[in-house]
């Protein structure tokens, strides 16, 4: 039986590869700085799971805590999907995203290179740290981050190579486009555009939706990081992205079609966010070649996942918040 920490568990793709974990067998240690939130947010929480356990421990503030856990327990692989998230954000308070995403990362990548019984450690990224770009990028596509959230994980992911360099520390590195998925915290745009649309609230679009992405099924993704956590190169970086792209106009009127709603009746198009990405495309190639991993969840099918999700537990989402809290 595998043990596997997954640090940041809450999130929503930690809490979603938590549960493709689970079904693997594998037995899981998860790990937030948060309680655990309502159900409907916990994708491990709908199934029979028995082999969980989670610690709720802050890797800026009990890091002795946490080091204390993983030299007890010995988990053969740790997935951290931990980071202060949030572009727009970052800007009003840069020095939390900081002290989360590289200082305290690094300290803690620092206690867990000595770690011997450590096989691997799987360093969940963004694309955010290319900035904007045109094409399909592959891994070695040159940083030029935009906003204080993509320097801070710019930092730790330079870190983690002169790591991977100097000690031979057993990491390999994720970035994956846009994911979505049931549970997913509602201030993103797909549950956010759902949930608003069936309590009829209108939705402010910044910059009216002109940027384009790639959405990927979380299910998909954590079909990757599995497969990355066990046969991914040392010090190498995958990408995770479907090919296909849409602009975030396209996304909510695509959602709009699907509730049967008018676009111009739910949408209030507004400026854009200081320094937001016009596009970034990752090329996945090297992952479908390497690893023989290919997704398998169209976005038609994903949001109607997401819209059967919200309606099922809409008594409990439309009571929580629809918007980002931040916390230092």
């Amino acid at each position: 039986m595998k043990k596997i920490l997954v640090v940041g568990s809450n999130s929503f793709s930690g809490a979603t590869f938590v549960d493709y974990a689970l079904k693997t067998g594998a037995h899981v240690l998860g790990m937030s700085r948060s309680k655990e939130p309502v159900d409907p947010l916990l994708p491990y929480k709908w199934g029979n799971h028995s082999n969980f356990e989670f610690n709720k421990l802050d890797l800026n503030k009990d890091l002795p805590k946490i080091m204390q856990v993983i030299e007890s327990e010995k988990p053969t692989f740790i997935v951290n999907f931990a980071a202060q998230g949030m572009v727009a954000q970052s800007w009003l308070a840069p020095e939390d995203w900081f002290m989360t995403n590289a200082v305290s990362t690094i300290k803690f990548h620092d206690k867990l290179r000595k770690c011997k019984f450590l096989e691997r450690y799987v360093h969940v990224s963004t694309p955010e740290v290319y900035g904007s770009c045109s094409g399909f990028v592959k891994e070695n596509f040159p940083f030029k981050p935009s906003t204080p959230y993509a320097v801070s994980r710019a930092a730790a992911d330079m870190s983690l190579r002169t790591f991977n360099t100097a000690y031979e520390f057993p990491v390999v590195s994720t970035r994956a486009a846009n994911v979505y998925g049931p549970g997913q915290q509602l201030y993103r745009i797909i549950p956010r555009t759902i949930l608003f649309i069936l309590l009829g609230r209108k939705m402010q679009l910044h910059g009216g939706g002109t940027s384009t992405r790639s959405f990927i099924h979380m299910q998909d993704v954590s079909d990757a990081t599995w497969k990355i956590m066990e046969n991914g190169k040392n010090g190498d970086t995958y990408h995770i992205s479907t090919d296909n792209v849409i602009s975030i106009h396209d996304l909510v009127m695509n959602i709009c079609n699907k509730l049967n709603v008018s676009f111009n009746e739910y949408v209030e198009v507004v400026g854009e966010r200081l320094g937001k990405d016009t596009a970034y495309h990752l090329d996945s190639t090297k992952l479908k070649t390497e690893l023989g991993w290919k997704d398998s969840i169209s976005l038609d099918k994903g949001i109607e996942e997401c819209i059967e999700w919200i309606r099922n537990n809409l008594s409990v989402l439309k009571e929580q918040p629809y918007d980002y809290i931040h916390r230092p």
